[in-house]
């Protein structure tokens, strides 16, 4: 219904997505091109390494978790106001802490879709202890977390603003500051998440606008890459040459129909990612 959150374990060479609305984690393995899913109680929206051995974090809709599958989750971050607004967008900084976005809770109890809105989301930086501090109010659906790669700016978007910002990061005290507007008022769709590629170009899947965008690092638009589905909705890069754009959407609007709707698409490009981050967790 609503891929999200899609990871790249380079070990492994797995590809790890969620599917919000559905409450499931999936894992696509290259070696032998099998599919395992798991199923939570609640919704799942992002999926990160950590530098535990066989330890991912999620982001669920009630906080920051640690896995290790297939044991049950630990929660690591509870999320105040849960279940009126619920975690969205998150990944990890260079620096080892994880950034997470929350907006209001648009998925009921049984997973259905409920209208979406207001200007209740916060940006939160949770340590690997679980400590948490927020960093940006007043949003309405965060996505888009990333790192340039030289670590000197972090970005950061809200989709019913359509705009993304850019930040100075300070890899140091895993701070950021200075918010100014990076890309924004784009007329397809909204801005939903987004992958860095080496070369410190953001390419951000535009939900319900049928298209990917490559940002230069000024803001400018390099090319506009078509979706066969009107809602991509992340991506990230891997691949065994790390080259390859791992793309998730959702299904189409009520009452319309698509064919790839949902799907977990490839696309082959020029250009390397940038390597996911770990979040750094206290020894134990």
């Amino acid at each position: 219904m609503c891929g999200e959150g899609v990871l790249w374990e380079r070990d492994t060479q797995s590809v790890y997505w969620t599917d919000i609305n559905r409450f499931l984690v999936h894992r696509y393995r290259l070696q032998d091109g099998t599919v395992k899913t798991w199923f939570f109680s609640e919704p799942v929206t992002c999926v990160m390494e950590t530098n535990r051995r066989d330890t991912l974090a999620l982001s669920l809709g009630s906080g920051i978790a640690l896995w290790k599958p297939p044991e049950p989750h630990t929660q690591l971050f509870a999320l105040p106001g849960w279940p009126f607004v619920r975690c969205n967008d998150a990944a990890v900084d260079p620096g080892g802490v994880l950034w997470v976005g929350t907006m209001r809770n648009n998925v009921l109890a049984n997973g259905a879709p409920e209208d979406h809105g207001g200007r209740n989301g916060v940006l939160y930086r949770v340590e690997g202890t679980g400590a948490a501090s927020e960093w940006r109010h007043g949003l309405g659906i965060s996505n888009t977390l990333l790192w340039s790669p030289d670590r000197s700016r972090f970005y950061f978007g809200d989709s019913l603003q359509n705009c993304i910002w850019s930040y100075e990061y300070d890899v140091a005290g895993k701070t950021i500051r200075g918010e100014q507007p990076f890309f924004q008022d784009f007329e397809r769709g909204s801005p939903d998440g987004s992958a860095m590629d080496s070369e410190g170009f953001l390419w951000n899947c535009r939900y319900g606008g049928g298209c990917i965008v490559r940002i230069a690092p000024n803001g400018a638009i390099d090319r506009v890459i078509e979706m066969p589905v009107s809602r991509p909705t992340n991506c990230t890069f891997g691949g065994p040459r790390g080259n390859v754009l791992y793309v998730t959407s959702a299904s189409p609007a009520a009452g319309h129909w698509e064919r790839f709707g949902g799907s977990l698409f490839t696309i082959e490009t020029n250009v390397t990612g940038v390597a996911e981050n770990k979040l750094l967790l206290p020894a134990g």
